[in-house]
């Protein structure tokens, strides 16, 4: 349920008995449908940015197409807009794509011009203007998010013949040095657990993550209802935790280690739908959790440490011990080799790397 006191935000009930909410104004407005979960980030970006007036939904950006110039840019992001493989993505990425490009469609074609980039003709929209409206941005992370952006709607426009070529193909991340966020080590999670012993919300946070490889969004959701009884290849029991990652849709499954096990059993706060709980006895949001483990991280004297970092420190752990890219795709609900790749190969290199005191010595 919603905070009642969200100006213009009303509930009602459809007749299966599904809550439905909507965003309106009064007399003369019309309604706006939420479909954003209450207490997440994304409810909560949903719902400023309509309070601020901004009431352009992918649906109706995509209606647009009907006034949108043939064979421009902005006409190329409003057919991207409504199509079925946009619809797939994650709500979020949804939304902060659509920031993206209409942004770009926004950017003039030369500073004090008139003309925006949203007019640009698609057959003189080579790599050198994509990289006008990648440098735009002055902040590395703002940049790369607008080469995400233009890769995604150029590489979509050129599998569905809506383009000739794909000049986005070509345009390079600006923060190339970048590793993304830090990934804990061995002794940071030892620090951590030092701080929070079994027991303690903040340490079953940190278990569900290095032991399921749970990304925040997914954390935040994870359950007793997602625990299946199971066997391994011995006959031996064992419980496997499933679920669905909630940035791609796919499935994960990961056997739930003793340690996770014994710290579920020992933390007397967790929900009958969520693990975790909050101050208040209820599930967090996604945000409202990041921010609290943050709190949890500068508590343990690990204020470079993060929630994000904890799901690479697990892929990495499991990469070192000998998992495969396949295994390590089921496990962490990845959709391609390379992202599991990238662990097997760092760790294969570590240990070539440490066998080569053997081959750089002297013969005797």
């Amino acid at each position: 349920m919603i905070d009642q006191h969200l100006k213009y935000v009303y509930e009602d009930e459809d007749r299966h008995e599904n809550v439905r909410r909507y965003f309106w104004r009064g007399k003369g407005h019309k309604k706006i449908r939420i479909h954003e979960e209450p207490g997440t980030a994304e409810f909560n970006e949903r719902y400023a940015e309509l309070m601020k007036g901004n009431d352009v939904t992918p649906a109706k950006a995509a209606a647009i197409i009907t006034s949108v110039k043939g064979q421009t840019f902005r006409w190329l992001c409003c057919e991207f807009f409504r199509s079925a493989e946009y619809q797939r993505l994650h709500a979020r990425t949804q939304y902060t794509s659509r920031l993206d490009l209409e942004s770009c469609c926004r950017e003039p074609i030369k500073k004090g011009d008139p003309r925006t980039f949203a007019d640009f003709p698609l057959d003189r929209m080579q790599l050198d203007a994509l990289e006008v409206l990648r440098d735009r941005k002055d902040k590395l992370g703002a940049a790369d998010n607008r080469v995400k952006a233009l890769r995604r709607v150029f590489k979509w426009g050129k599998d569905k013949r809506k383009i000739a070529t794909n000049p986005a193909k070509e345009l390079a991340f600006v923060n190339l040095g970048s590793e993304g966020w830090h990934s804990w080590t061995v002794e940071e999670l030892e620090q951590y657990e030092r701080a929070h012993p079994v027991g303690s919300t903040a340490r079953l946070a940190l278990d569900l993550m290095q032991y399921l490889g749970l990304a925040r969004m997914d954390v935040v959701i994870a359950g007793p209802q997602n625990i299946r009884d199971e066997t391994n290849e011995k006959g031996e029991p064992i419980k496997m935790y499933t679920y669905n990652r909630g940035k791609t849709g796919v499935e994960g499954s990961v056997a739930m280690a003793e340690a996770l096990l014994d710290s579920i059993s020992k933390t007397p706060m967790i929900g009958t739908k969520t693990f975790l709980l909050n101050e208040h006895g209820r599930p967090f949001s996604a945000q409202g959790f990041s921010d609290r483990f943050r709190d949890w991280c500068d508590a343990a004297k690990l204020p470079h440490c993060s929630a994000h970092g904890v799901r690479k420190a697990a892929a990495t752990r499991a990469a070192e011990n000998g998992a495969s890219t396949h295994e390590l795709m089921a496990m962490f609900a990845w959709v391609t080799l390379k992202e599991a790749e990238r662990y097997t190969k760092a760790a294969q290199r570590r240990k070539l790397g440490r066998r080569a005191a053997t081959f750089l010595q002297k013969k005797a």
